[in-house]
């Protein structure tokens, strides 16, 4: 579904006029949200420690007649995420919807986990999400208000095995989402988060590699849902457009589960 952007150019869609900024906007979910968003007419910062994806995405949303720019960013180093909001804000003029997407996986259990995987996973899956809202707030304010979009988990909604710190850090998300749906409210700023199951992107792909399974016997035993197999990255964009447009908007503090049946 790559080519989806390429045949359907930016026409003012569901998100014309809005910017938006996208962390882990590289590749996978973050990619696809990034090349859908500007289809609806978004102008497009997107944020990534991949330089030569980020580029790439960015590139390829601007020669087919959108507006994307690529920042260089580690989302768990403050210095970063406030660079990435200020030069979206510079470039497009204000900031409508964060979508904190940027997100790793250490598979183990609390014994096989070294402590600085502990801490990584915390950081970019979490304390992320804490360091690009604290700097994207005041810019949605000045704009009259937006969109949150944390990036969860179905296993931050049920635990699952050898996943200790993931399963913690999408635990985490669920309830900073709730929080920050309280607090934000007010300031006509909606927070939600998407909790997918397992989706075909690079990160489920390395899960394979932790764990020493084969990619097709990995993949096999994570369609073991309702729906018979896994989900794409260009679903969960497409859910992750439904909190950011206006057809959501008495929409917060709620998980929006797309899992294809797996918690059913």
């Amino acid at each position: 579904m790559d080519s989806d952007f390429r045949e359907k150019p930016a026409d003012g869609g569901a998100l014309r006029g809005k910017v938006v900024l996208i962390s882990g906007g590289a590749s996978g979910i973050g990619r696809a949200t990034a090349l859908l968003f500007a289809r609806e007419g978004a102008s497009v910062g997107i944020a990534d420690t991949n330089r030569a994806s980020g580029r790439a995405v960015a590139a390829e949303i601007n020669a087919s007649g959108g507006l994307a720019i690529f920042e260089p960013c580690d989302a768990a180093r403050a210095d970063d995420c406030k660079r990435a909001v200020d030069r979206t804000v510079r470039e497009f003029s204000g900031l409508h919807v964060l979508f904190n997407n940027a997100g790793i996986i250490r598979r183990g259990s609390v014994v096989e986990l070294a402590e600085e995987d502990w801490t990584r996973v915390m950081d970019v899956n979490l304390k992320s999400m804490f360091l690009l809202s604290r700097f994207a707030i005041p810019a949605m304010m000045k704009s009259g208000g937006g969109s949150i979009i944390h990036m969860g988990s179905g296993w931050g909604l049920a635990g699952g095995p050898r996943a200790a710190v993931y399963c913690a850090s999408k635990g985490a998300v669920v309830q900073l989402t709730r929080a920050m749906a309280i607090d934000h409210g007010p300031q006509n700023i909606r927070v939600n988060c998407l909790c997918p199951g397992d989706t075909d992107t690079p990160l489920l792909q390395g899960e394979a590699r932790q764990l020493g399974e084969s990619r097709v016997h990995f993949f096999a035993n994570a369609a073991k849902r309702p729906l018979g197999r896994i989900g794409t990255p260009e679903e969960i964009a497409r859910a992750a457009l439904y909190l950011a447009q206006d057809a959501s908007s008495f929409v917060t503090g709620t998980m929006l589960v797309i899992d294809g049946g797996g918690l059913a």
